[in-house]
């Protein structure tokens, strides 16, 4: 089922300096990968994973790879909506934002957002950004821990 009304065209990018959002896919692999294995004790402590997610022995990049990919495949299938987090001017992977149908039948969106160790005074940042963004989303009961 579509989070979003068909007639909703869902942002492929957003530039908000200093950042640049676009879905993650297979090209952000080793990026990706990297930003959250050399981060997964700051992430672990981030609002909205409560120590659930990255599993603290990492994954190999090619489960990552796997991960990515299901992401990709609910972005087009409009079931979800996961971003990569870049930075600006480097475009490295910074972060990662996910936007998703609450879990266990309750209704409304669950936000959650991360970003690396190296990049934590952005936090609040991007959650800030994100949630003005998401305020012209037709999204029902979002629920994205503030900062």
């Amino acid at each position: 089922m579509p989070l979003v009304p068909d007639d909703f065209t869902v942002p492929r990018v957003l530039d908000v300096p200093p950042f640049h959002l676009e879905p993650l896919g297979a090209q952000h692999n080793e990026a990706d990968h990297a930003a959250w294995t050399s981060s997964i004790p700051h992430i672990r402590a981030t609002p909205g994973f409560a120590g659930s997610w990255p599993p603290v022995d990492g994954m190999s990049l090619d489960a990552n790879l796997a991960d990515l990919e299901r992401h990709a495949a609910d972005f087009e299938a409009r079931k979800g909506f996961t971003y990569s987090v870049l930075d600006t001017e480097t475009r490295d992977v910074i972060g990662c934002l996910y936007i998703y149908p609450k879990r266990g039948g309750e209704s409304g969106t669950k936000v959650s957002s991360w970003v690396r160790a190296s990049h934590a005074e952005l936090d609040k940042t991007l959650w800030t950004v994100v949630s003005e963004w998401l305020a012209d989303w037709p999204l029902e009961g979002v629920d994205y821990e503030a900062r």
